[in-house]
């Protein structure tokens, strides 16, 4: 994927085609730093897309009548050779788009060298990377749709299984499985916004720009937008081949959502170790020596992917720092943090879906682990608050209860300790507030208060844990769910019509 000038093909590769590259030619055929220079050991990627590439500009240079429709016959005919030749049949090169413009040239004579008219590498890679990348933009999308639909499913099943919410790795107040995973799927549908976002600005086309000051020639760049299926031009030229912005949004994209799985994975991790969840065996590993051992491996390596994401974001942007204008080597060191992001991130969030599907919840684990460490203690204050006490007396009031209560009955029934929580809170009332608590609630709402799944059926507001506001949290996710489904099904439609009109052109002349 270069503009300038190497030689790391293999030896298939080597004795398919003898010809020299047309590019460096003999003068830079040799020296040690060719193999330095070569990107074509990651170029595979991209040689479906070099090809759709090739073949528009060449249906463009016929239709402005920059080259005869005999000259683009011969052309067109020899990249549909090439094609079916394949990757490995292509001759040595520095980058693929030379190797194949070697292989034109070998097939179809002095003719194979004006399908390179009107253009650069330079313009020539920057399209390809995003014909080929806006592909992985929605392969990570449908992921995330795969993800969602797994956790909205699982959500349903459990909108009324009370378990315990934690802040700080704390007790903090009761929630369901369903108000759980519904978090998630909310979250996630922000990644998949996200993505949706950064294929809008990939999908445009720099071709037609050449190396950076446009061209003399008489070119439709717009023709070849809507051969390749963009949706509109990146129209400065300069701009168009140095920017690698759209590779920075679309790896903060992944790098985002990897971390919001990685929460998702680091969750089960805690969960299965709590003994409130257990994984598939198809999700979990065991140990070399200790067969008891049961492991989250997967949803370890799912939470390590955050990590690796990460680090593709801060060395694309690093590679990108400072980069004067217009095009710099450097750039061919930009593309393989996209590649390499892309793939992992698509791969854990698939894991991530596959065991959060398969997983199965300990309903009675979580309802007794839901009460624990006074999580209810908040809707106590509540319930004194809406009954006319201030709130921060009776955050004072249900803290010192709790204090003092913890204290004294460690080991004792819970129906004691109930017993004695509200012996405690009604004299917390008469220091307090000088008054018995019997004046502003009655204690069988306190004793209820208490209770884990009362707490969450009294949480009804909007977006809250009760029954009813998580269906309504699930009608919303299967709404905007199926909403984007049909925005991928569209955009990978366009894709496909675009590449059956460019086929439709191209058999115009071979």
């Amino acid at each position: 994927m270069t503009e300038e000038s190497g030689s790391a093909g293999s030896e298939e590769r080597r004795s398919s085609n003898d010809a020299s590259d047309v590019v460096r030619r003999d003068r830079f055929s040799g020296g040690p730093a060719r193999g330095f220079l070569s990107s074509m050991a990651d170029d595979e990627r991209i040689f479906a897309a070099d090809l759709a590439v090739d073949r528009a500009h060449v249906v463009m240079l016929a239709e402005q009548g920059v080259v005869s429709e005999d000259e683009a016959t011969a052309i067109l005919s020899a990249l549909d050779e090439v094609e079916s030749a394949g990757f490995d049949a292509l001759p040595d090169g520095e980058d693929v788009h030379a190797a194949i413009e070697t292989a034109v040239v070998g097939r179809a004579g002095d003719v194979g060298g004006k399908m390179h008219t009107a253009r650069s590498r330079n313009d020539e890679v920057a399209t390809c990377i995003r014909y080929r990348l806006r592909e992985d933009v929605l392969d990570a999308v449908e992921a995330t749709l795969g993800l969602r639909k797994s956790l909205a499913e699982v959500a349903e099943g459990h909108a009324e299984t009370v378990m315990p919410g934690y802040t700080h790795l704390q007790p903090a107040q009761p929630t369901t499985v369903g108000h759980y995973l519904l978090s998630y799927e909310q979250a996630v549908a922000r990644d998949t916004a996200r993505l949706f976002d950064a294929y809008a600005r990939v999908n445009r086309s720099p071709l037609g720009s050449a190396a950076f000051a446009g061209t003399p020639f008489d070119v439709d760049r717009e023709r070849t937008a809507e051969l390749l299926g963009f949706d509109e031009l990146v129209a400065n030229s300069m701009d168009a081949v140095s920017t690698r912005d759209f590779l920075v949004e679309v790896v903060a994209a992944l790098a985002n959502l990897a971390t919001t799985v990685s929460g998702l994975a680091e969750d089960l991790v805690v969960f299965s170790n709590k003994g409130l969840v257990e994984l598939s065996d198809d999700y979990s590993s065991t140990s070399s020596i200790m067969p008891q051992k049961k492991n989250p491996d997967t949803l370890e390596l799912v939470r390590a992917t955050a990590g690796d994401a990460a680090a593709g974001l801060n060395g694309l942007l690093t590679t990108l720092k400072g980069l004067p204008r217009a095009y710099n080597r450097d750039l061919q060191n930009a593309t393989p943090h996209a590649w390499e992001t892309v793939d992992a991130v698509s791969e854990a969030v698939a894991v991530a879906a596959g065991a959060a599907a398969t997983a199965e919840w300990d309903e009675a684990a979580l309802a007794e682990a839901a009460g624990e460490g006074f999580s209810t203690a908040t809707g106590v204050a509540d319930l004194l608050a809406m009954a006319g006490v201030p709130f921060r007396k009776a955050h004072e009031m249900v803290a010192e209860s709790s204090e003092k209560v913890s204290k004294r009955n460690e080991n004792v029934a819970e129906s004691n300790v109930k017993a004695s929580y509200l012996d405690a809170l009604d004299a917390a009332a008469e220091e307090i507030l000088d008054d018995s608590l019997a004046a502003y609630v009655e204690r069988e709402a306190v004793e209820a208060a208490l209770d884990p799944a009362e707490s969450v059926a009294s949480r009804d507001s909007t977006g809250g844990p009760a029954p009813e506001s998580v269906a309504a949290g699930l009608t919303a996710a299967e709404e905007t769910v199926a909403a984007d489904e049909a925005a991928l099904a569209d955009a990978r439609e366009s894709l496909t019509a675009a590449d059956e009109r460019l086929r439709t052109e191209v058999s115009r002349y071979a």
